[in-house]
Protein backbone atom coordinates (compact mmCIF):
# COMPACT_ATOMS: atom_id res chain seq x y z
CA UNK A 1 0.00 0.00 0.00
CA UNK A 2 1.42 3.42 -0.91
CA UNK A 3 0.47 6.75 -0.30
CA UNK A 4 1.03 9.53 -2.69
CA UNK A 5 0.37 13.51 -2.02
CA UNK A 6 -0.28 16.03 -4.97
CA UNK A 7 0.42 19.42 -4.69
CA UNK A 8 -1.43 22.39 -5.95
CA UNK A 9 0.53 25.11 -4.57
CA UNK A 10 -1.25 28.26 -6.07
CA UNK A 11 -4.38 27.12 -4.21
CA UNK A 12 -2.16 25.69 -1.13
CA UNK A 13 -4.54 21.97 -2.42
CA UNK A 14 -3.42 18.74 -1.16
CA UNK A 15 -5.05 16.13 -3.02
CA UNK A 16 -4.29 11.95 -2.52
CA UNK A 17 -4.32 8.49 -4.33
CA UNK A 18 -3.65 5.39 -2.12
CA UNK A 19 -2.50 2.33 -3.74
CA UNK A 20 -3.09 -1.27 -3.64
CA UNK A 21 0.07 -2.48 -5.23
CA UNK A 22 -1.40 -6.03 -4.44
CA UNK A 23 -4.35 -5.39 -6.67
CA UNK A 24 -2.85 -2.58 -9.13
CA UNK A 25 -5.84 -0.01 -7.81
CA UNK A 26 -5.80 3.30 -6.77
CA UNK A 27 -8.45 5.65 -4.92
CA UNK A 28 -8.21 9.18 -4.89
CA UNK A 29 -9.30 11.80 -2.70
CA UNK A 30 -10.48 14.97 -3.47
CA UNK A 31 -8.48 15.36 -7.20
CA UNK A 32 -7.64 18.88 -8.57
CA UNK A 33 -9.08 20.00 -11.90
CA UNK A 34 -6.23 18.86 -13.81
CA UNK A 35 -6.56 14.79 -13.94
CA UNK A 36 -3.04 13.90 -16.17
CA UNK A 37 -1.47 13.37 -13.09
CA UNK A 38 -3.23 11.16 -11.83
CA UNK A 39 -3.42 9.28 -15.18
CA UNK A 40 0.39 9.55 -15.05
CA UNK A 41 0.77 8.04 -11.68
CA UNK A 42 -1.49 5.34 -12.66
CA UNK A 43 0.10 4.37 -15.89
CA UNK A 44 3.93 4.87 -13.86
CA UNK A 45 2.50 1.73 -11.17
CA UNK A 46 0.74 0.08 -14.27
CA UNK A 47 -2.70 0.48 -11.97
CA UNK A 48 -6.16 1.28 -12.73
CA UNK A 49 -8.16 4.39 -10.84
CA UNK A 50 -10.96 2.63 -9.57
CA UNK A 51 -12.96 5.21 -7.14
CA UNK A 52 -12.99 8.96 -6.29
CA UNK A 53 -13.85 10.00 -3.04
CA UNK A 54 -14.71 13.89 -2.37
CA UNK A 55 -15.00 14.93 0.86
CA UNK A 56 -17.05 17.50 0.49
CA UNK A 57 -17.92 19.82 -2.29
CA UNK A 58 -15.12 22.42 -2.68
CA UNK A 59 -14.96 25.86 -2.61
CA UNK A 60 -11.84 26.85 -3.34
CA UNK A 61 -10.89 24.70 -6.16
CA UNK A 62 -12.61 22.79 -8.90
CA UNK A 63 -12.21 18.92 -8.87
CA UNK A 64 -11.86 16.44 -11.98
CA UNK A 65 -14.38 13.49 -10.63
CA UNK A 66 -16.79 13.15 -12.97
CA UNK A 67 -14.17 14.01 -15.62
CA UNK A 68 -12.15 10.87 -14.07
CA UNK A 69 -15.25 8.61 -13.75
CA UNK A 70 -15.95 8.94 -17.19
CA UNK A 71 -12.63 8.27 -18.63
CA UNK A 72 -12.10 5.60 -16.64
CA UNK A 73 -14.87 4.13 -14.84
CA UNK A 74 -14.05 5.11 -11.32
CA UNK A 75 -16.85 5.22 -9.13
CA UNK A 76 -17.17 8.35 -7.15
CA UNK A 77 -18.11 8.68 -3.52
CA UNK A 78 -19.92 11.20 -1.94
CA UNK A 79 -21.70 12.41 1.24
CA UNK A 80 -25.54 11.40 0.65
CA UNK A 81 -25.97 15.03 2.50
CA UNK A 82 -23.76 16.67 -0.83
CA UNK A 83 -26.96 15.70 -3.47
CA UNK A 84 -24.71 15.26 -5.91
CA UNK A 85 -25.94 15.84 -9.81
CA UNK A 86 -23.07 13.41 -11.17
CA UNK A 87 -23.68 9.48 -11.22
CA UNK A 88 -21.70 8.37 -7.55
CA UNK A 89 -22.25 6.08 -4.71
CA UNK A 90 -23.25 7.59 -1.45
CA UNK A 91 -20.52 6.78 1.20
CA UNK A 92 -21.59 7.62 4.46
CA UNK A 93 -20.51 6.86 8.68
CA UNK A 94 -20.57 2.88 9.15
CA UNK A 95 -20.01 1.98 5.05
CA UNK A 96 -16.47 0.08 4.60
CA UNK A 97 -14.75 0.56 0.74
CA UNK A 98 -12.51 -2.28 0.05
CA UNK A 99 -9.81 -2.25 -2.33
CA UNK A 100 -7.20 -4.47 -2.83
CA UNK A 101 -7.19 -5.41 1.47
CA UNK A 102 -7.15 -1.77 2.23
CA UNK A 103 -10.08 -0.91 4.20
CA UNK A 104 -11.49 2.70 3.90
CA UNK A 105 -13.83 3.85 6.50
CA UNK A 106 -15.69 7.14 6.17
CA UNK A 107 -16.88 9.42 9.19
CA UNK A 108 -18.95 12.04 8.77
CA UNK A 109 -17.10 15.35 10.06
CA UNK A 110 -19.45 17.97 9.37
CA UNK A 111 -18.21 21.57 10.65
CA UNK A 112 -16.59 23.62 7.80
CA UNK A 113 -19.75 21.96 5.37
CA UNK A 114 -22.78 20.08 6.56
CA UNK A 115 -22.01 17.23 4.44
CA UNK A 116 -18.25 16.90 4.82
CA UNK A 117 -16.65 13.57 5.36
CA UNK A 118 -13.24 11.99 6.92
CA UNK A 119 -11.53 8.56 5.45
CA UNK A 120 -9.71 6.62 7.54
CA UNK A 121 -7.53 4.14 5.85
CA UNK A 122 -7.36 1.04 7.72
CA UNK A 123 -4.50 -1.78 6.35
CA UNK A 124 -3.59 -5.21 7.96
CA UNK A 125 -6.59 -4.60 10.85
CA UNK A 126 -5.10 -1.18 12.06
CA UNK A 127 -5.98 2.06 11.14
CA UNK A 128 -3.03 3.77 9.55
CA UNK A 129 -4.01 7.43 7.77
CA UNK A 130 -7.16 9.87 7.98
CA UNK A 131 -8.01 11.66 5.07
CA UNK A 132 -9.37 14.97 6.50
CA UNK A 133 -10.51 17.09 3.82
CA UNK A 134 -11.39 20.40 5.35
CA UNK A 135 -12.39 19.26 8.92
CA UNK A 136 -9.23 19.05 10.34
CA UNK A 137 -6.08 21.02 8.92
CA UNK A 138 -2.04 20.83 10.33
CA UNK A 139 -2.59 23.54 13.06
CA UNK A 140 -6.18 24.92 12.22
CA UNK A 141 -9.69 23.44 11.50
CA UNK A 142 -11.94 24.23 8.55
CA UNK A 143 -13.47 27.56 8.78
CA UNK A 144 -17.41 27.63 9.21
CA UNK A 145 -18.92 30.24 7.42
CA UNK A 146 -19.12 28.75 3.77
CA UNK A 147 -21.87 27.03 3.83
CA UNK A 148 -24.49 29.37 4.63
CA UNK A 149 -25.54 30.70 0.93
CA UNK A 150 -23.96 27.91 -0.73
CA UNK A 151 -24.85 23.79 -1.63
CA UNK A 152 -27.50 21.54 -1.34
CA UNK A 153 -27.09 22.03 2.67
CA UNK A 154 -26.75 25.47 3.73
CA UNK A 155 -26.58 26.05 7.67
CA UNK A 156 -25.46 29.06 10.06
CA UNK A 157 -21.72 29.14 10.91
CA UNK A 158 -22.79 29.15 14.09
CA UNK A 159 -24.01 25.42 13.94
CA UNK A 160 -21.42 24.58 11.93
CA UNK A 161 -18.87 25.70 14.77
CA UNK A 162 -21.08 23.57 16.66
CA UNK A 163 -20.64 20.51 15.22
CA UNK A 164 -17.06 20.86 14.12
CA UNK A 165 -16.37 21.13 17.47
CA UNK A 166 -18.04 17.50 17.89
CA UNK A 167 -16.47 16.37 14.42
CA UNK A 168 -13.18 16.93 16.71
CA UNK A 169 -13.85 15.66 19.81
CA UNK A 170 -16.18 13.08 19.30
CA UNK A 171 -14.49 11.50 16.11
CA UNK A 172 -11.01 12.82 14.85
CA UNK A 173 -9.56 12.64 18.40
CA UNK A 174 -10.73 9.39 19.21
CA UNK A 175 -8.56 8.06 16.61
CA UNK A 176 -4.75 6.44 17.82
CA UNK A 177 -2.51 8.95 18.23
CA UNK A 178 -0.46 7.63 15.75
CA UNK A 179 -2.54 7.75 13.11
CA UNK A 180 -1.34 9.96 9.82
CA UNK A 181 -3.45 13.06 9.25
CA UNK A 182 -3.61 13.98 5.45
CA UNK A 183 -5.76 17.31 5.28
CA UNK A 184 -7.12 19.01 1.99
CA UNK A 185 -4.96 21.89 2.14
CA UNK A 186 -2.09 23.93 3.61
CA UNK A 187 -0.79 27.01 4.37
CA UNK A 188 -1.71 29.73 2.24
CA UNK A 189 -5.49 28.33 1.60
CA UNK A 190 -8.63 30.39 2.60
CA UNK A 191 -10.30 27.16 4.06
CA UNK A 192 -8.78 27.92 7.37
CA UNK A 193 -7.23 31.34 9.43
CA UNK A 194 -4.06 29.71 10.70
CA UNK A 195 -2.82 26.77 8.48
CA UNK A 196 0.68 25.25 9.30
CA UNK A 197 3.34 24.78 6.66
CA UNK A 198 3.47 20.99 7.30
CA UNK A 199 2.14 18.52 4.56
CA UNK A 200 1.33 16.00 7.29
CA UNK A 201 0.57 15.56 10.42
CA UNK A 202 -0.30 12.92 13.43
CA UNK A 203 -3.81 12.59 15.82
CA UNK A 204 -1.48 12.45 18.96
CA UNK A 205 0.88 15.97 17.62
CA UNK A 206 -2.59 17.75 16.72
CA UNK A 207 -4.01 16.85 19.83
CA UNK A 208 -1.03 18.18 21.64
CA UNK A 209 -0.21 21.51 19.07
CA UNK A 210 -3.71 22.49 17.17
CA UNK A 211 -5.09 25.35 19.12
CA UNK A 212 -8.43 24.16 17.97
CA UNK A 213 -8.16 20.79 19.55
CA UNK A 214 -6.68 22.08 22.86
CA UNK A 215 -9.80 21.61 26.00
CA UNK A 216 -12.45 24.21 25.83
CA UNK A 217 -15.80 24.41 26.29
CA UNK A 218 -18.32 24.48 23.22
CA UNK A 219 -18.88 28.07 23.80
CA UNK A 220 -15.42 28.94 23.72
CA UNK A 221 -14.89 26.83 20.71
CA UNK A 222 -17.63 28.21 18.85
CA UNK A 223 -16.55 31.95 19.67
CA UNK A 224 -12.75 31.34 18.98
CA UNK A 225 -13.60 29.77 15.84
CA UNK A 226 -15.91 32.14 14.00
CA UNK A 227 -13.96 35.28 15.03
CA UNK A 228 -11.02 36.76 12.62
CA UNK A 229 -11.47 34.37 9.49
CA UNK A 230 -10.01 35.46 6.23
CA UNK A 231 -12.15 37.38 3.46
CA UNK A 232 -14.96 35.08 1.13
CA UNK A 233 -13.30 35.51 -2.20
CA UNK A 234 -16.28 35.80 -4.92
CA UNK A 235 -15.72 32.11 -6.76
CA UNK A 236 -16.37 29.92 -3.52
CA UNK A 237 -20.33 29.96 -4.24
CA UNK A 238 -20.16 29.09 -7.66
CA UNK A 239 -17.50 26.81 -7.29
CA UNK A 240 -19.43 24.70 -4.35
CA UNK A 241 -22.44 24.82 -7.24
CA UNK A 242 -19.96 23.62 -10.30
CA UNK A 243 -18.35 20.76 -8.09
CA UNK A 244 -21.91 19.43 -6.80
CA UNK A 245 -22.85 19.39 -10.53
CA UNK A 246 -19.66 18.50 -12.12
CA UNK A 247 -17.06 20.13 -13.98
CA UNK A 248 -16.39 19.71 -18.05
CA UNK A 249 -13.50 18.27 -19.35
CA UNK A 250 -10.38 20.03 -18.57
CA UNK A 251 -8.48 19.72 -21.81
CA UNK A 252 -11.40 20.38 -23.68
CA UNK A 253 -12.53 23.44 -21.80
CA UNK A 254 -9.16 24.96 -22.07
CA UNK A 255 -9.12 24.39 -26.07
CA UNK A 256 -12.66 25.91 -26.07
CA UNK A 257 -11.04 29.71 -24.56
CA UNK A 258 -10.93 31.73 -27.37
CA UNK A 259 -7.59 33.18 -28.90
CA UNK A 260 -7.77 36.07 -29.95
CA UNK A 261 -5.31 37.70 -32.79
CA UNK A 262 -5.48 41.72 -32.26
CA UNK A 263 -5.95 44.24 -29.75
CA UNK A 264 -8.80 45.34 -31.96
CA UNK A 265 -10.87 42.17 -30.90
CA UNK A 266 -11.77 43.39 -27.33
CA UNK A 267 -14.69 44.72 -27.65
CA UNK A 268 -17.60 45.94 -25.47
CA UNK A 269 -17.73 46.85 -21.93
CA UNK A 270 -16.63 43.47 -20.76
CA UNK A 271 -13.64 43.72 -17.79
CA UNK A 272 -10.28 42.88 -19.00
CA UNK A 273 -7.51 41.10 -16.64
CA UNK A 274 -4.53 42.51 -17.95
CA UNK A 275 -1.62 39.86 -16.03
CA UNK A 276 1.32 41.59 -17.00
CA UNK A 277 4.03 42.50 -14.81
CA UNK A 278 3.01 45.62 -13.19
CA UNK A 279 5.98 47.70 -14.89
CA UNK A 280 4.37 46.75 -18.28
CA UNK A 281 1.14 47.12 -17.31
CA UNK A 282 2.09 51.25 -16.22
CA UNK A 283 3.55 51.75 -19.55
CA UNK A 284 1.02 51.28 -21.67
CA UNK A 285 -2.52 49.30 -21.11
CA UNK A 286 -6.47 48.94 -22.36
CA UNK A 287 -8.64 51.46 -20.87
CA UNK A 288 -10.40 50.30 -17.97
CA UNK A 289 -7.93 46.88 -17.62
CA UNK A 290 -7.40 45.82 -14.51
CA UNK A 291 -3.52 44.60 -13.57
CA UNK A 292 -3.96 40.82 -11.50
CA UNK A 293 -0.60 40.02 -11.92
CA UNK A 294 0.66 36.67 -13.02
CA UNK A 295 1.74 35.09 -9.91
CA UNK A 296 1.61 32.27 -6.75
CA UNK A 297 -2.35 33.20 -5.97
CA UNK A 298 -2.98 34.89 -9.28
CA UNK A 299 -6.11 32.19 -9.45
CA UNK A 300 -7.38 33.34 -5.92
CA UNK A 301 -7.40 37.42 -7.06
CA UNK A 302 -9.12 36.28 -9.66
CA UNK A 303 -11.47 35.00 -8.28
CA UNK A 304 -11.92 37.34 -5.66
CA UNK A 305 -12.31 40.58 -8.07
CA UNK A 306 -13.93 39.33 -10.94
CA UNK A 307 -17.63 38.10 -9.93
CA UNK A 308 -18.53 34.57 -11.81
CA UNK A 309 -21.21 36.03 -13.48
CA UNK A 310 -19.00 38.11 -15.51
CA UNK A 311 -17.14 37.69 -18.26
CA UNK A 312 -14.03 38.63 -19.46
CA UNK A 313 -10.92 39.01 -21.47
CA UNK A 314 -7.56 37.83 -20.60
CA UNK A 315 -3.91 39.43 -21.53
CA UNK A 316 -0.81 38.12 -21.11
CA UNK A 317 2.50 39.46 -22.48
CA UNK A 318 3.19 36.04 -24.41
CA UNK A 319 1.93 32.74 -25.72
CA UNK A 320 3.57 30.93 -22.92
CA UNK A 321 2.30 33.36 -19.81
CA UNK A 322 -1.31 33.23 -21.80
CA UNK A 323 -1.04 29.45 -21.98
CA UNK A 324 -0.40 29.29 -18.22
CA UNK A 325 -3.22 31.94 -17.12
CA UNK A 326 -5.73 30.11 -19.10
CA UNK A 327 -5.00 26.86 -17.23
CA UNK A 328 -4.58 28.73 -13.79
CA UNK A 329 -8.08 30.32 -14.63
CA UNK A 330 -9.67 26.87 -15.35
CA UNK A 331 -8.58 25.93 -11.46
CA UNK A 332 -11.38 28.20 -10.09
CA UNK A 333 -13.71 27.04 -13.40
CA UNK A 334 -13.09 30.38 -14.80
CA UNK A 335 -11.91 29.74 -18.63
CA UNK A 336 -15.00 29.28 -19.23
CA UNK A 337 -15.83 33.01 -18.39
CA UNK A 338 -12.87 34.06 -20.09
CA UNK A 339 -14.55 36.14 -24.07
CA UNK A 340 -11.13 35.98 -25.53
CA UNK A 341 -7.39 35.49 -24.34
CA UNK A 342 -4.64 37.63 -26.06
CA UNK A 343 -0.71 38.19 -26.21
CA UNK A 344 -0.89 41.92 -25.52
CA UNK A 345 2.71 43.05 -26.68
CA UNK A 346 2.40 46.19 -28.12
CA UNK A 347 2.99 50.06 -27.49
CA UNK A 348 1.02 52.95 -26.43
CA UNK A 349 -2.74 52.45 -24.72
CA UNK A 350 -3.00 54.33 -21.26
CA UNK A 351 0.01 54.90 -18.74
CA UNK A 352 -0.54 54.74 -14.91
CA UNK A 353 0.84 57.86 -13.22
CA UNK A 354 3.94 57.51 -11.30
CA UNK A 355 4.10 57.90 -7.63
CA UNK A 356 6.69 60.15 -6.18
CA UNK A 357 7.59 58.91 -2.77
CA UNK A 358 9.48 62.21 -1.78
CA UNK A 359 6.42 63.48 -2.66
CA UNK A 360 4.49 61.67 -0.62
CA UNK A 361 6.69 61.72 2.20
CA UNK A 362 7.10 65.03 2.33
CA UNK A 363 3.33 66.05 2.41
CA UNK A 364 0.90 63.01 3.42
CA UNK A 365 -1.81 65.23 4.43
CA UNK A 366 -1.92 66.22 -0.01
CA UNK A 367 -3.10 62.68 -0.16
CA UNK A 368 -6.27 60.30 -0.09
CA UNK A 369 -4.81 56.96 1.08
CA UNK A 370 -6.53 53.56 0.91
CA UNK A 371 -5.62 50.65 2.81
CA UNK A 372 -6.45 47.55 0.26
CA UNK A 373 -5.73 44.85 3.09
CA UNK A 374 -7.64 42.12 4.13
CA UNK A 375 -9.81 42.57 7.45
CA UNK A 376 -7.34 40.23 9.41
CA UNK A 377 -4.46 42.44 8.35
CA UNK A 378 -5.90 46.15 9.50
CA UNK A 379 -7.66 44.76 12.60
CA UNK A 380 -4.22 45.92 14.21
CA UNK A 381 -4.33 49.12 12.69
CA UNK A 382 -3.17 51.04 9.46
CA UNK A 383 0.17 51.97 8.29
CA UNK A 384 -0.55 55.19 7.91
CA UNK A 385 -2.81 57.51 10.20
CA UNK A 386 -6.24 58.28 7.99
CA UNK A 387 -6.10 55.85 5.76
CA UNK A 388 -9.19 54.50 4.41
CA UNK A 389 -9.25 50.84 4.75
CA UNK A 390 -11.20 49.07 1.72
CA UNK A 391 -10.27 45.44 1.45
CA UNK A 392 -8.81 44.53 -2.31
CA UNK A 393 -12.20 42.27 -3.07
CA UNK A 394 -14.50 44.48 -2.03
CA UNK A 395 -12.81 47.79 -4.11
CA UNK A 396 -14.75 47.72 -7.82
CA UNK A 397 -17.85 47.71 -5.56
CA UNK A 398 -17.31 50.01 -2.63
CA UNK A 399 -15.02 52.91 -5.10
CA UNK A 400 -17.75 55.37 -4.23
CA UNK A 401 -16.80 55.50 -1.08
CA UNK A 402 -13.57 57.37 -1.73
CA UNK A 403 -13.09 60.91 -1.46
CA UNK A 404 -11.76 62.75 -4.87
CA UNK A 405 -10.86 66.20 -3.98
CA UNK A 406 -7.40 64.48 -3.72
CA UNK A 407 -4.81 62.28 -5.19
CA UNK A 408 -5.95 58.75 -4.27
CA UNK A 409 -2.77 56.67 -3.34
CA UNK A 410 -2.98 52.85 -2.92
CA UNK A 411 -1.12 50.58 -0.72
CA UNK A 412 -1.09 46.85 0.27
CA UNK A 413 2.10 45.19 2.35
CA UNK A 414 4.30 44.96 -0.33
CA UNK A 415 3.21 45.49 -3.65
CA UNK A 416 1.39 42.88 -5.13
CA UNK A 417 -2.16 43.62 -4.64
CA UNK A 418 -2.29 47.61 -5.07
CA UNK A 419 -0.96 47.07 -8.64
CA UNK A 420 -4.68 45.99 -8.91
CA UNK A 421 -6.15 48.17 -7.16
CA UNK A 422 -5.25 51.01 -8.65
CA UNK A 423 -5.86 49.63 -11.84
CA UNK A 424 -8.90 49.44 -10.57
CA UNK A 425 -9.64 52.52 -9.44
CA UNK A 426 -7.75 54.36 -12.31
CA UNK A 427 -10.61 53.87 -14.59
CA UNK A 428 -13.51 55.23 -12.27
CA UNK A 429 -12.74 58.20 -9.84
CA UNK A 430 -12.10 61.18 -11.38
CA UNK A 431 -8.51 62.12 -9.77
CA UNK A 432 -4.80 60.69 -10.51
CA UNK A 433 -4.73 57.48 -8.61
CA UNK A 434 -1.09 56.88 -7.66
CA UNK A 435 0.24 53.03 -6.77
CA UNK A 436 2.91 53.07 -4.10
CA UNK A 437 3.66 49.97 -4.80
CA UNK A 438 6.98 48.74 -2.98
CA UNK A 439 7.64 51.84 -1.43
CA UNK A 440 5.36 50.53 1.52
CA UNK A 441 8.50 48.52 2.63
CA UNK A 442 10.32 51.65 3.28
CA UNK A 443 7.13 54.26 3.65
CA UNK A 444 4.87 52.58 6.73
CA UNK A 445 5.02 54.50 9.77
CA UNK A 446 3.11 52.54 11.80
CA UNK A 447 4.64 49.22 12.36
CA UNK A 448 2.61 46.52 13.08
CA UNK A 449 3.42 43.22 14.89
Amino acid sequence: MKIEQFEDKGLAHYSYAILSESQREIVLIDPARNPQPYYAYAEQHQSKIVAVIETHPHADFVSAHLEIHQKTGATIYAHPMVRADYPHQPLDEGAILEVGGIKLKPLHTPGHSPDGISIVLEHEGKDKAVFTGDTLFIGDVGRPDLREHAGAMTAKREELARQLFRSTRDKLMQLEDEVLVYPAHGAGSLCGKGLSNANSSTIGAEKAGNYALQPMSEEAFVKLIVADQPFIPKYFGYNVSLNKAGAPAYLPSLEGVKRLGKIAEVKGSAVIVDARPQAQFKQGHLNGAINIQNGGKFETWLGSIVHPDEQFYLLAESEEALEELISKSAKIGYEQLIIGALVYNQQGGEQSAAFDAAAFKANKAAYTLIDIRNGSETKAGTFFDGAITIPLPELRERAGEIPTDKPVVVHCAGGYRSAAGSSILASVLPVKVLDMGEAINHLKENQQV
